[in-house]
């Protein structure tokens, strides 16, 4: 009997810390051995020095699209990749690196005499998705491991794996966490992307809203309730979910 072939899988990064690879370590020797069952990874850049220009079958983007001499390679990318999948939140939504699309001055105030560097010209700090087509997205700020090998293991089985668009007071429930903001807290559970199974809220943390908003959130009543249960001034509260979501809010066009 011949082997069954393996996905070729590969790892590019962009803007971004490289956490969400990182990550990846954190699946434990067990599942991580197991999916190398079913998958050849040939390129990884934080764990191989290998390279290749030959034919991906998934290809697994992590970092914003900031720089306009970025988009030939992302499109090389596309253009020899079965699948692209945007990995994390820069990826995903532009995550934190977007803070920098509500600024002018950015450069002057982290780089001071520096800032000048032809080096770092950037434009907005922009989804992987405004320069190519991407298929699907591992959410969160890091990425959700549980998630990664869902997505994973239907790709490779030849299922659409469903991305979450409820919010995380549903998991919240779920897991029978008590409400942050019956504890006097705040949270923007209520209009974040679920799928990470609310680990935070469950810890005693609000949700940041790292995996990004669901479609078409109600982002007044976000507002409405860090006002009124919260006490935040209506200034912060119309700010607060610029650290993950600067992109997605309905502000920015």
């Amino acid at each position: 009997m011949s082997a069954v072939k393996k996905a070729r899988v590969a790892f590019f990064d962009f803007t971004c810390c490289e956490g969400c690879q990182i990550e990846l370590t954190n699946l434990g020797q067990d599942v991580f051995l197991g999916l190398l069952e079913h998958i050849e990874i040939v390129e990884f850049r934080e764990a191989m020095s290998e390279q290749t220009k030959e034919r991906i079958d998934i290809a697994f983007v992590e970092g914003s699209f900031s720089r306009e001499a970025d988009r030939a390679r992302l499109e090389e990318i596309r253009a020899r990749s079965n699948l692209v999948i945007a990995y994390g939140a820069c990826a995903a939504t532009g995550g934190i690196n977007a803070l920098k699309n509500h600024t002018t001055d950015y450069k002057k105030f982290v780089y001071s005499k520096d800032a000048n560097m032809p080096h770092l010209d950037s434009h907005n700090a922009l989804p992987v998705s405004a320069a190519i087509k991407v298929d699907f997205a591992v959410n969160g700020c890091p990425m959700d491991r549980n998630e990664f090998v869902y997505i994973v293991s239907h790709l490779l089985h030849g299922k659409t794996p469903v991305i979450p668009n409820h919010p995380v007071c549903v998991e919240c429930k779920k897991r029978e966490t008590v409400c942050r903001y019956h504890l006097g807290d705040h949270c923007m559970g209520v209009i974040a992307r679920a799928g990470c199974n609310a680990p935070c809220p469950a810890d005693g943390i609000p949700c940041e809203a790292c995996r990004g908003f669901i479609d078409q959130p109600n982002e007044a009543a976000l507002v409405k309730v860090l006002v009124e249960k919260a006490g935040f001034s209506n200034d912060r509260a119309k700010n607060k979910s610029r650290m993950f979501t600067a992109n997605l809010r309905s502000d920015v066009k």
